[in-house]
């Protein structure tokens, strides 16, 4: 392809990102298979002018006079971003071949603009609705960390597991696989890749054989937090995917890898259509099962992501019950008060990754940050219930906005007086937190609330805050 189809190619997808709830990253490879023309350079030039279009977006539509569609922002992206000049631009713009037509009088006017005295929220890369929230929360900071939010590609974390390996038997094997591995400072459990160029960890052996799980050191960081122990009965009341339910069975195991027995080959075979038998004359094969002391609970409300944590509870080799929620949080009445551990990873915005998702920020309204704070409330009323006299309830989200978090947590207090603050540095206190991390996340934690950011601690935005049930 040449350059000038290439942003043709870019402009239609971010259109067609634009038109869906699909993310970017499903739009792209659905453009890839539906043009198999197209080669991996060509791909992956055109992947990287549509990310850089979305991170910037706001300042782009703003530059571009209000147009939103996907020639515009590109054209704005030639000029702002990549610095390129009227004549080069409109020499991309010929209309020859696949390349898209020639710059009208009105776009050649946008660009030989200049772009001074920029609005705050448009320097700043964030909807404007949200501005305000970013003033109160972080201050004269909230410029830096919108940047860190908005602006550079996150890498790719993951958590090893220790039902199956340890962190230096995966550091080596991922190196052998020629990729180059760090550690990540806050979790001892976590190892970080470069996002370029993308690895491909699902092909990798260590990724099928369940060592490792694609997991952001923040998002590690919070189930740590919950304190997990052998013999709990630990409960993560909005399980989703199931990524943090497999880090708080990793925290139950009593001892790492040693933990993993062979286990009898089921008589019948869980696939995505349910339950069927093995096909006839078919050998089972055993599986590796890490023996938890305890119980684990998986509850959501959505059947479709209880049956996807499925085969990735067997790929890791751990156990747990799946329990389908009703609308109004039905379903676990045998459990009421009879939980060590209640972990609320509460459905939000997930501002807090959008440096990952940057579609996700301009899909955003304000009614919908309104309607979160509302479900989050009443889904936090009902986990308390689950958590026995002196168990822990640890409220997460992968939010940014204050409205999400200190706000939830402050009414949730107000009504919950039984349930006393545990102090971060406190249940910082596992040992799947390094020393260095125990040191940064305790100076940033307000008590019993901890924020963490690309900016903060370079994981993804998270909020954590600790409880415990006194009566």
């Amino acid at each position: 392809m040449t350059p000038a189809a290439r942003l043709a190619a870019a402009a239609a997808i971010i259109d067609r990102i634009s038109a869906g709830k699909a993310p970017a990253e499903a739009v792209l490879k659905t453009w890839g298979t539906e043009n198999r023309y197209a080669g991996s350079k060509d791909r992956r030039a055109i992947a990287d002018q549509v990310y850089k279009v979305l991170r910037a977006r706001g300042r782009l539509v703003w530059a571009m006079g209000g147009r939103e569609d996907g020639r515009a922002l590109v054209i704005g992206a030639l000029s702002l971003i990549d610095g390129l000049s009227v004549e080069e631009i409109e020499a991309l713009h010929s209309g020859d071949g696949y390349g898209p037509k020639p710059l009208s009088k009105q776009e050649r006017a946008r660009i030989s603009a200049t772009a001074d005295d920029l609005p705050g929220w448009v320097a700043a890369g964030l909807p404007e609705f949200v501005i305000e929230d970013f003033k109160g929360t972080f201050g004269d900071r909230w410029a830096e960390e919108a940047a860190g939010l908005m602006v550079p590609r996150a890498p790719i974390d993951l958590r090893v597991n220790a039902a199956k390996a340890t962190v230096e038997e995966v550091e080596a094997e991922l190196r052998e696989a020629g990729l180059s591995p760090e550690r990540t400072p806050w979790s001892a459990w976590g190892l970080r890749l470069s996002a370029e160029p993308p690895p491909n960890v699902q092909a990798l052996e260590a990724f099928k054989a369940g060592r490792i799980e694609i997991q952001d050191e923040g998002s590690q960081i919070v189930c740590w937090l919950a304190g997990v122990r052998p013999g709990m009965t630990v409960v993560d009341y909005c399980a989703g995917g199931g990524g943090k339910t497999l880090g708080l069975a990793m925290q139950g195991l009593a001892a790492g890898a040693s933990r993993v027995e062979d286990a009898a080959a089921p008589e019948r075979v869980w696939t995505p259509t349910g339950w069927v038998d093995p096909p006839a004359g078919a050998k089972p094969k055993a599986v590796l099962v890490a023996r938890a002391e305890g119980r684990l609970i998986a509850c959501d409300v959505v059947q479709k992501r209880l049956d996807n944590i499925r085969p990735r509870l067997a790929r890791a080799g751990v156990e747990a019950e799946l329990i389908h929620l009703g609308p109004n949080g039905g379903g676990v009445e045998d459990i009421v008060g009879m939980a060590d551990v209640v972990f609320v990873d509460a459905p939000c915005t997930g501002s807090g990754t959008w440096r990952r998702r940057p579609e996700d920020a301009w899909r955003l309204k304000p009614e919908d940050v309104d309607r979160m704070h509302s479900l989050q409330t009443a889904i936090l009323a009902r986990a308390a219930k689950l958590v026995k006299p002196g168990g822990r309830l640890v409220y997460v989200t992968c939010s940014m906005l204050r409205v999400e978090n200190e706000a939830t947590v402050d009414a949730f207090e107000e009504d919950h007086p039984g349930f006393v603050p545990v102090a971060i540095v406190e249940a910082l206190s596992s040992d799947a937190i390094t020393d260095p991390g125990r040191a940064r996340l305790g100076a940033l934690a307000q008590g019993h609330r901890l924020r963490m950011s690309p900016a903060s601690t370079d994981t993804d935005g998270f909020f954590a805050a600790v409880y415990e049930r006194a009566r």
